[in-house]
């Protein structure tokens, strides 16, 4: 098979007219050069260059060859500089998946962050529940998950903790809990909980945010966002249980409702998570880093 070190041999040769010269550009010795160029030749049943003890001339078809093989090299070194500039940026986009609990609250803060730490990196978001990104991350559909544990996920998945999440009790106004800024497990006793639908994890979370208790959820209603949950709790049709991170990133702005914080309450872990064997765990982690920075903003 002709190789790309024939090829460079070949176009040193065209450039230069000389083996000694020739030999040189390509940092090796005129044998080497001398014997690839006869292999060549060999390879491909043509005279590349006629030589003498004194000159050398590129035969009509070796001259059409050299320049063919010009386009071959700068092809190659193209494909080179695309990976190099690849390893250097970590990747050049990124399919990131996040939970709708998750996402919409953290990722308008953190996107202005992570362009200024990768600018040259796209991101492609996609918001789904967590065993569909799940499912997306193992089959190559997605390259990194945004998400919140406790959640059971393969062995081949590495995940990193961010930060934790902890609960706001949202309660009408008018509510006997409505004047309480600190909630305990008593308080929500035999009490029935507004919650997501089924597939959310925040659902599962919530019901077990106290240790050795569990909470009730209303079964009349399960609603499949937070802004629903919100609107609902406005209208005095329950109560209901929101992430901090919801509501630091504006979920209540402008509703009618009392929060109290949920004392004691078991937080929810928001992570990372990518397949063991991708190539850009220090992007990732870049990417985690850029992510808790945008939290704490939020916080402040």
């Amino acid at each position: 098979m002709t190789t790309l070190r024939q090829l460079r041999f070949l176009v040193a040769l065209d450039d230069t007219l000389n083996f000694s010269r020739a030999s040189e550009l390509c940092n090796v010795t005129q044998s080497t050069l001398s014997t690839g160029l006869k292999e060549l030749e060999e390879r491909l049943g043509v005279q590349v260059a006629e030589r003498t003890k004194h000159s050398v001339m590129m035969t009509p078809v070796g001259k059409e060859l050299a320049e063919r093989a010009r386009g071959i090299l700068s092809e190659v070194q193209d494909f080179e500089d695309r990976a190099k500039r690849e390893n250097a940026a970590g990747t050049s986009s990124i399919r990131f998946g996040t939970i709708p609990t998750v996402g919409p609250y953290l990722m308008p803060k953190a996107m202005p962050l992570l362009r200024q730490r990768l600018p040259e990196t796209k991101f492609f978001l996609r918001e789904e529940l967590t065993d569909q990104l799940v499912d997306g991350l193992m089959d190559g559909r997605l390259d990194l998950l945004l998400l919140a544990l406790p959640h059971p996920l393969p062995a081949q998945i590495e995940r990193q903790v961010l930060f934790s999440d902890g609960y706001y009790l949202a309660t009408p106004v008018d509510h006997p809990l409505g004047n309480r800024d600190t909630i305990g497990a008593d308080d929500l006793k035999d009490r029935h909980l507004l919650l997501l639908e089924k597939g959310h994890c925040l659902q599962r979370h919530a019901l077990s945010s106290f240790s050795g208790i569990t909470l009730d959820a209303d079964e009349s209603f399960s609603a499949t966002s937070l802004s629903t949950l919100v609107a609902m709790v406005e209208e005095d049709l329950g109560i209901t249980l929101l992430p901090k991170l919801a509501v630091d990133g504006g979920i209540s702005k402008g509703h009618r409702l009392h929060l109290g914080d949920v004392a004691g309450a078991i937080p929810r872990q928001v992570a990372l998570a990518w397949r063991k064997s991708t190539p850009n765990v220090d992007v990732f982690k870049t990417i985690g880093a850029c992510l808790a920075q945008a939290r704490t903003q939020l916080a402040a």
